[in-house]
């Protein structure tokens, strides 16, 4: 059997989610071994301290985010720079045409 595109495999997978969040009566049960483990992961960081975890979770989160946000600027970057060579291929193959014509 061959195996799906990836992109298909993808929306596969969100498919189900959304079916399975669809089904769950109570959200918050559903999520709490994941939020305890988190809870204790970085608590187990600090050593015990429940002010250090909070900080190491406040970093945490907030490194997300910058890798967010400069991943969101290098495709804009990339996007932009799509954007002229685009143009830049268009003007050649106007020139190019120009001097086919021309000849």
């Amino acid at each position: 059997m061959p195996i799906p595109p990836a992109a298909e495999l993808s929306l596969a997978g969100q498919l189900a989610a959304h079916e399975s969040w669809a089904k769950t009566t109570d959200r918050a049960a559903r999520t709490a071994p994941a939020r305890a483990a988190a809870d204790a992961k970085f608590l187990a960081q600090a050593d015990g301290d429940p002010v250090k975890a909070q900080h190491l979770r406040k970093a945490f989160y907030a490194r997300l985010s910058l890798k967010s946000a400069q991943s969101r600027r290098r495709a804009g970057e990339a996007r932009e720079t799509a954007a002229v060579l685009d143009h830049e291929a268009d003007d050649a193959e106007k020139a190019l045409a120009q001097v086919v014509d021309s000849a």
